[in-house]
């Protein structure tokens, strides 16, 4: 593939229809006497005129032709001494101003006391026509390339661009720099805008051979863009008279621009062709459901077999073979036969404005050549709400069932539908493949269908569709329609369903599965057992999978409980209960085993202190448990009533003795009864195991 075309800017000046006619209607302006009257060695020859291609596109378009310096040394080849008191173009200057970038060129940077030779190669870049192609047109509008006493004038008009012969120029486009500049930019809005304008490549076109229309006009299919633009900006043919004296004047009917641009093209710098290279002509790029359609014809000289073309959306390009049989495309060119036609869809990116370009491909290993540029258009691709079709709403056996397909502009991918039945929503994905909607959707695709079957109650509902808007837009009403779905008849078929899991954690299990009874569409009973122990739970979680294999249930008939498991082995099952005559299904059971934890180390300690006092009892001491490092808690008995208190108080002797910690002591000052109490202090177990009693004592409260 060859390089990609420049990049465009977004903004759009447009230009208008009545422009359009005015330069139609625009004389030729003759070239001055400062060209050489006789041709040269290697000068052009009226036999090889082709008014159905002046020049290739290829050539006239080609931005990268000459450097600036190749143009300068170019200008001071053609005029060696300026007469005195006039500036030639090769020294002329001027300031030049900023030029927003379009979607015609990509601006120009202005610069002071810039040179001819600069203007014209920057503007060359900035919109993609060819330096030689520009030094031609101001050759052929005023001759300035050999001038040697160029008037004010000249410099003024330089291209003719907004310059007919029927009215003054327009001010705004006057002055050299503008000249150049939107007299380029003028050749990019004939090529972007082709159907703009009365002459028009890939077809037939009646062409003036001079203003007077007595003098008729010749029938030219016109090939390129190129050629099409010349004709627009010169709206005339040579006619016999003009070619058989290529370098001076013919008849009465004769007119000279075009003429004169292919003439002095290829006595400066060659052929206007290039040779081998295919050609072609896009007849067709729009918008449409999922992408931008490209139609038109391509072929290489070099070979009478199809070709490949390349569609570029942005940066994303698609293949395709220009093979489609144009018997037009034959008549024209008999050699090359029929099959060279395309017509194919790219895909759009979502929401966003691209140049969407053709390449014809040059055949491989047949001839010279490069690949060629056929055209480019910003489009912006279709967008919005969602289309589709509600095909049908049935009542079935249980449910109803959906049918119909939807698809979202800005996305390939499948969407989303909402389904219906009354108040109940059901959502659905729009991915089965709908072979008919190839030729409506275009690039999106066939996996835009859907047939999908809902549970419902007996009873009369509204079934109701929604296509969900993906990007810019709005969900959209596919309608609704009336369906009464009847009561499933009872036949006494036993539940079908599976158990899919017991799943263990710790002293809990997870029992999950589906069951689901075939006389209702309803979720049924689902009884787990422990062991002896049962519970009744209800299956109608939702199950996507259970739904789409039985699509008269719906997907409600899941189940997945947590039970409590006893230390042991134990053997947990589930049943699936019939909710009419008939049999349980056993739906399976599975032993399980939970291991009781290890037994812990138990605590101890010891009681320093248990005395009476005045209304009140003091214990002291410290405990500890061996599994930690941490305090534990003592519970003391006072008689029946007890009380928790913490080992957290700090004895270093306690550490010492058993590289536990220091925090483990105890004392306290509890009220008590007056009389004898008998005090009990427990160390209180950190873990699985027995407390520890570490004393009991008989002791009197005082009043």
């Amino acid at each position: 593939m060859i390089g990609r075309t420049r990049r465009r800017g977004i903004a759009a000046v447009v230009a208008a229809w009545a422009c359009g006619l005015a330069l139609l209607v625009a004389a030729p302006i003759a070239l001055p006497a400062t060209v050489a009257p006789a041709p040269a060695a290697s000068a052009a020859n009226a036999s090889d005129w082709n008014a159905g291609n002046i020049i290739d596109d290829a050539v006239f378009y080609d931005g990268n032709a000459m450097s600036g310096g190749e143009i300068q040394g170019f200008l001071n080849d053609k005029v060696r001494n300026c007469q005195s008191g006039y500036t030639c173009l090769k020294d002329y200057r001027q300031n030049t101003d900023n030029r927003p970038a379009d979607k015609y060129c990509n601006g120009y940077s202005g610069a002071a006391n810039e040179s001819a030779a600069t203007i014209i190669d920057k503007v060359a870049r900035s919109c993609g026509i060819s330096q030689k192609s520009l030094l031609v047109l101001l050759q052929k509008e005023q001759g300035l390339v050999t001038s040697t006493a160029p008037s004010a004038w000249n410099y003024s008009a330089a291209t003719g661009q907004g310059c007919p012969d029927t009215a003054p120029c327009d001010a705004s486009t006057q002055g050299f720099f503008y000249q150049v500049y939107y007299g380029a930019r003028q050749f990019e809005v004939y090529r972007l805008n082709p159907t703009w304008w009365g002459y028009q490549a890939g077809r037939w076109n009646n062409i003036l051979y001079n203003p007077n229309g007595g003098c008729g006009t010749q029938r030219v299919y016109i090939e390129n863009q190129a050629t099409a633009g010349l004709y627009i900006y010169t709206p005339y043919v040579p006619n016999q008279a003009a070619l058989n004296n290529l370098y001076g004047t013919g008849d009465g009917c004769s007119a000279y621009g075009n003429r004169n641009f292919w003439r002095t093209f290829t006595d400066w710098f060659g052929s206007t062709r290039v040779q081998g290279n295919p050609f072609g002509n896009i007849e067709a790029i729009q918008p449409v459901v999922g992408g931008f359609r490209v139609a038109g014809w391509a072929i290489d000289p070099d070979t009478s077999n199809p070709i490949d073309v390349h569609v570029y959306a942005g940066a994303s390009g698609t293949p395709t073979t220009a093979n489609i049989s144009r018997p037009d495309v034959a008549g024209v060119y008999p050699d090359a036969g029929p099959n060279h036609g395309f017509d194919l869809t790219v895909p759009s990116p979502p929401g966003q404005s691209v140049n969407v370009c053709a390449y014809a491909i040059n055949a491989a290993g047949v001839g010279n050549g490069s690949n060629t540029l056929l055209g480019c258009q910003q489009l912006a691709p279709v967008s919005g709400t969602p289309v589709g079709s509600f095909d049908t709403a049935t009542a079935v056996e249980g449910g109803v069932r959906f049918t119909g397909w939807a698809a979202d502009p800005d996305t390939a991918s499948p969407i989303t539908v909402h389904a219906y039945i009354g108040d109940l929503g059901n959502a659905l994905t729009a991915d089965a493949n709908r072979p008919d909607l190839a030729g409506p959707l275009q690039s999106l695709g066939t996996a835009h269908g859907f047939d999908r079957t809902f549970g419902a109650t007996p009873g009369t509902y509204q079934a109701c569709t929604y296509a969900l808007n993906v990007g810019a837009g709005a969900n959209v009403a596919m309608g609704c329609k009336s369906v009464t779905v009847a009561p499933l008849p009872e036949r006494g078929r036993t539940p079908i369903g599976v158990l899919e899991q017991v799943a263990v954690t710790g002293t809990t299990a997870n029992v999950a599965g589906w069951a689901l009874d075939p006389d209702t569409h309803l979720p049924i009973p689902v009884h787990i057992y422990v062991g002896s122990v049962g519970k009744a739970y209800t299956a109608d979680l939702a199950r996507a999978d259970v739904g789409r294999a039985w699509p008269s249930y719906g997907p409600n008939h899941g189940f997945s409980e947590n039970v409590d498991l006893p230390y042991g082995t134990s053997n947990v099952c589930a049943y699936a209960l019939n909710t009419k005559p008939g049999a349980n299904l056993l739906l399976g059971c599975k032993s399980v085993t939970v291991t009781p934890p290890p037994r812990s180390a138990p605590p101890f300690g010891n009681v320093e202190v248990i005395e009476g006092r005045s209304g009140s009892v003091h214990v002291g001491g410290w405990a500890l448990d061996p599994d930690t490092d941490q305090p534990i808690r003592v519970h003391v008995y006072i008689g029946r009533n007890g009380v928790a208190q913490t080992a957290d108080l700090t004895r270093p002797d306690v550490a010492a003795a058993f590289g536990k910690g220091a925090s483990h002591g105890f004392d306290a000052t509890l009220p008590a009864p007056v009389g004898q109490n008998q005090v009990c202090v427990y160390a209180i177990n950190d873990g699985v195991g027995d407390n520890t009693l570490l004393s009991c004592r008989e002791v009197t409260v005082t009043p």
